[in-house]
């Protein structure tokens, strides 16, 4: 079954679609390296873009609010996935959010490290398309800017971070073994950028999804075993220093033959650019 990376809200405000649409299943095992779905710990300081999406009012305090993940493109703007915002995730409108926050420079989230910022202004994509996914991506405008130097850099068409093999990490607080393992420590995944044959084949249409390469990237590694998963929607794609993609999709976490699908950044860069400067002129 298809799935998208966030967390779905727990509780009688959950809808039923959201319990279909996001179901939990089981992980491929540990690589031998035993790094599973999540990844390895790191510490925040090593990506400090990395920003966990919070609302504790919606999500509860276990995990400081997290339910999602974002990404600083510059100083007061964030980028996360379009599905984060929506209702069947969140069990309301994003604008009924009374303590939306991101929270920045903390690796794990119940420590008092770094700083919660207040979202000021949500931009959600409108040609998101839920169905297939296309165009999940979503622009946060902070209420005070981040500290300097917590900002990447977009690969541009064409960038050889995009290149089939490149090495990349994707960065996330999610679910580590696909059953629901959420972690409290920020974590890093060694992944690959993949052909986008390898998705198309993974991903024809159906119920499992469509794989479209104009607008998406398909990245894992080709036995399984890392992955994002339940909890990274909207965190990171690194590779060659700058982000290529954002976590958006896939079936079941790090599963041979099942990669994860990311927005590509490169291929929304422009819009990416001139919300930003909207955003941050707002």
């Amino acid at each position: 079954m298809r799935r998208t990376f966030a967390r779905a809200l727990a509780g009688p405000l959950v809808m039923a679609a959201a319990a279909a649409a996001i179901p939990l299943v089981s992980a491929a095992p540990a690589a031998a390296d035993s790094v599973v779905v999540g990844g390895a710990p790191v510490d925040v300081s090593v990506s400090p873009w990395t920003v966990a999406l919070s609302s504790r009012d919606r999500f509860g305090g276990t995990r400081a609010g997290q339910f999602c993940v974002g990404v600083a493109v510059s100083r007061s703007t964030v980028l996360t996935a379009a599905h984060c915002m929506s209702e069947e995730v969140l069990g309301t409108s994003p604008q009924q959010m009374r303590d939306f926050s991101v929270i920045a420079g903390r690796t794990d989230l119940l420590s008092n490290r770094g700083q919660e910022i207040r979202v000021r202004n949500i931009w959600v994509n409108p040609a998101y398309d839920s169905a297939t996914n296309a165009g999940d991506f979503a622009v946060l405008t902070l209420a005070q800017p981040l500290p300097a130097g917590s900002v990447i850099g977009m690969a541009g068409a064409g960038d050889p971070a995009y290149t089939p093999g490149a090495g990349a990490l994707v960065y996330g607080w999610g679910d580590i073994t696909g059953a629901g393992d959420y972690a409290r420590g920020l974590r890093a995944a060694r992944v690959h950028v993949l052909p986008d044959a390898h998705c198309r084949r993974a991903y024809p249409g159906g119920g499992e999804g469509t794989y479209m390469a104009d607008s998406m990237v398909c990245a894992g590694e080709p036995q399984g075993g890392r992955d994002a998963c339940q909890g990274d929607s909207g965190g990171p794609l690194v590779a060659h220093g700058k982000l290529i993609g954002l976590v958006s999709w896939g079936t079941g976490c790090g599963r041979a033959g099942s990669p994860g699908v990311y927005t590509r950044v490169s291929e929304i860069a422009r819009t990416l650019r001139w919300t930003v400067r909207a955003a941050d002129r707002a």
